[in-house]
């Protein structure tokens, strides 16, 4: 009611967007103009991919919203920030040593560590060998057994401004999908960050 001209849709967007930025992720443009419904316009449960599943499950979920096996890897990269909670999900950790950043680590480490099935009485999920600090669900650990995913995973994983710019693209779109825009893409914002070069 204080700030009419910003919907609470628009409101969470924006707070993903300046929250990839703030932690050294790219830069997302943002378009206004999403409209709040009442929880009967919601997406019922089950269209979220299931963590437990393989490479057809994913590719079904994320399919049907147009994504291709590049995009797909591309939004995974977002496991690179924070964690996952027993309470919430039943799954416990980072994905990364540093879940507050936004960097390829996510991929490097997929490749280059060794994971092993967790030994605990949650659900199936894998550990890192070394330091079982670290984690992968299922859905992670296909992205390296599928060689279709795989091509983008290393592509990724050996540089950070390819990933940058393709997670931009394609977190753009995921945030702007099937939202009836009264406004065109000129009407987007780009917003600084406090790592911008002043």
């Amino acid at each position: 009611e204080q700030f009419p001209w910003i919907t609470y849709s628009d409101l969470w967007i924006l707070s993903g967007v300046c929250a990839i930025q703030e932690m050294q992720g790219p830069h997302i443009p943002f378009r206004p103009g999403r409209v709040d419904r009442d929880v009967s316009f919601c997406t019922p449960d089950g269209r979220l991919p299931d963590a437990s599943k393989e490479q057809k499950h994913l590719r079904a979920i994320f399919g049907r919203m147009g994504f291709n096996d590049q995009e797909i890897v591309a939004l995974s990269g977002a496991h690179a920030l924070g964690r996952c909670h027993t309470d919430r999900s039943g799954y416990d950790g980072p994905w990364t040593f540093s879940p507050t950043t936004l960097t390829n680590d996510y991929y490097k480490l997929l490749l280059e560590e060794k994971w092993a099935w967790k030994k605990w009485d949650g659900p199936k999920q894998y550990e890192d060998v070394k330091t079982k600090s670290l984690m992968m669900l299922p859905t992670d650990m296909v992205l390296i057994k599928d060689k279709s995913f795989k091509q983008y995973v290393e592509k990724y994983a050996k540089d950070n401004d390819a990933f940058f710019k393709d997670f931009s693209d394609v977190v753009l779109r995921l945030f702007e999908l099937g939202v009836p825009f009264t406004q065109g893409e000129d009407a987007r914002w780009t917003f600084k960050s406090s790592f911008d070069e002043k």
